[in-house]
């Protein structure tokens, strides 16, 4: 098959029977009923991880609820629709007026655990398959780690610090167990366990270069290395990310900045960790659901429902002549690569062009991948922590390699401080719309600045971090508290 997110019935049907996809249920970490006899082999080894990736296809996980906090929550993104179309929470979001009790929030934490859980199972049985081929078993195990480690990166960044399930909890459930599904764990006690997983899975897999056929869309060795420096450059770590950039091998920028994002463009040279979407428009869980149609044009002529529009802000940021913000924008009034017009009737003037699919463009389920890591973030992130390390004279190539390919000619910026602004500016033209901005912001220093600018009340000590879920906390009790700002 050309994809890799085939049905997983017999997983679904075996082995996660019973299980809830809700965290604070005790069953979505429990061990798995099924006999391993029934899967082991490589192909249903194979299954175990296809089913981590499938994860990434939920409304949850990657559509709605995530691109309100990743992406409206930002000065790059305004809820957008209509005004009387709130989209559930999308409107508090984009305000910064949400609570504990804000839907979003409490998805995006339930999903990146319920793929946890998914993790766990597949490590926990893979020692229990005799009959797997060693190699194909210890790849797979490095693409769990790196799956895991990726999700809790994610919970990190956004929620500070937070429970660590790094095993099935026993049934009946222990008070071990209890305690570690709902004691929230420190930041530090966070990242350290994502590196332990990240350089584990470094060990595991292969290169980028040994995938053929449907193998093509796994995360590789250099998967890990890229993911490792963002953790590093997240904690500021300056040497280790520069050292694990350079660990990143076999990777290149695409000549032409828009084709990555578009179908031809998948998994190309610069892809170093891409979700596959995989349209259809009558096989239920084939593709993101929603993720295309929820930010296309809408109104009269359009077809979608208009959420996560870029800002003023946003599309005043490139410099001009730069290629990317036709690449990233869709404009009223404007034709698409495919030939298909926006008119002028639509409801707001600007609609996320990373979204687009051409062949599913106004279906439930979209073929259009999503891009977390590409080699471009590895040359900007080596750019940065040289630049922080006082060596801003080799940082400032590695960021003209970015500005060059966006036809905008070389920086001007010669002084440490005036580099570091301009490789902030960069990432986030560079990367609008691939869920990095608000996270960018935070652990820059930049949110209040930006969110003024933005008309947003940025509250210092309150809004770097997300609301813990209230769900969360009433079943955790004593184990775990608020994040500050009184939400």
């Amino acid at each position: 098959m050309k994809r890799l997110y085939i049905s997983i019935f017999v997983l679904s049907g075996l082995f996660f029977s019973g299980c809830s996809d809700d965290f604070l249920d005790v069953d979505s970490t429990e061990a798995i009923p099924a006999d391993p006899a029934l899967v082991n082999s490589d192909a249903g080894a194979s299954g175990f991880v296809t089913a981590i990736y499938n994860q990434f296809l939920g409304w949850e996980m990657s559509s709605f609820g995530w691109n309100a906090v990743s992406s409206i929550i930002s000065d790059d993104a305004d809820k957008g629709s209509d005004p009387g179309d709130a989209g559930g929470d999308k409107d508090i979001v984009d305000a910064l007026t949400y609570n504990a009790s804000t839907p979003s929030f409490q998805s995006t934490w339930e999903a990146n655990y319920a793929g946890i859980n998914r993790c766990n199972q597949a490590l926990a049985m893979f020692p229990k398959l005799d009959l797997v081929t060693p190699s194909l078993k210890a790849r797979l195990t490095g693409e769990a780690k790196f799956l895991r480690a990726f999700m809790y990166f994610t919970l990190v960044k956004g929620y500070g610090g937070v429970p660590i399930i790094d095993h099935l909890a026993t049934v009946p459930i222990s008070e071990d167990d209890r305690k570690m599904q709902l004691t929230r764990k420190t930041v530090a006690e966070v990242y350290a366990f994502i590196e332990q997983d990240l350089n584990d899975a470094a060990e595991a897999l292969p290169l980028k270069s040994a995938y053929t056929g449907a193998d093509v869309v796994r995360v590789s060795k250099g998967s890990a290395y890229a993911l490792l420096a963002k953790v590093n450059l997240y904690q500021k770590n300056w040497q280790k990310v520069i050292d694990n950039c350079d660990k990143v091998t076999g990777y290149s920028l695409v000549s032409d900045y828009s084709l990555q994002f578009k179908k031809e463009g998948e998994f190309g040279p610069e892809s170093i960790f891409e979700i596959n979407g995989v349209g259809s428009t009558s096989t239920p869980g084939f593709g993101i659901g929603n993720y295309s149609v929820s930010q296309a044009p809408r109104g009269a002529g359009g077809w979608g429902w208009g959420f996560n529009t870029p800002t003023q802000g946003l599309a005043d940021a490139y410099e001009p002549g730069d290629v990317r913000r036709e690449a990233t924008i869709i404009f009223r009034g404007s034709v698409l690569y495919d030939g298909r017009e926006i008119p002028s009737t639509v409801a707001n003037p600007r609609y996320n062009y990373k979204a687009y699919s051409s062949s599913f463009y106004n279906q439930e389920f979209t073929d259009t991948n999503l891009r977390y890591l590409r080699y471009a973030e590895v040359i900007l992130m080596k750019a940065e922590a040289l630049n922080e390390l006082g060596q801003t004279d080799a940082a400032i190539p590695l960021l003209n390699q970015i500005r060059l390919r966006a036809k905008i000619g070389e920086t001007s910026a010669v002084s440490q401080a005036d580099v570091r602004t301009a490789i902030w500016k960069e990432r986030r033209v560079e990367f609008a719309f691939e869920h990095d901005r608000w996270f960018d912001l935070v652990r820059t220093g930049q949110a209040e600045a930006a969110m003024t600018a933005d008309g947003k009340n940025f509250i210092v000590g309150k809004h770097e971090l997300w609301p813990i879920p209230t769900s969360f906390l009433r079943e955790a009790g004593a184990l775990s508290q608020q994040n500050p700002g009184g939400y």
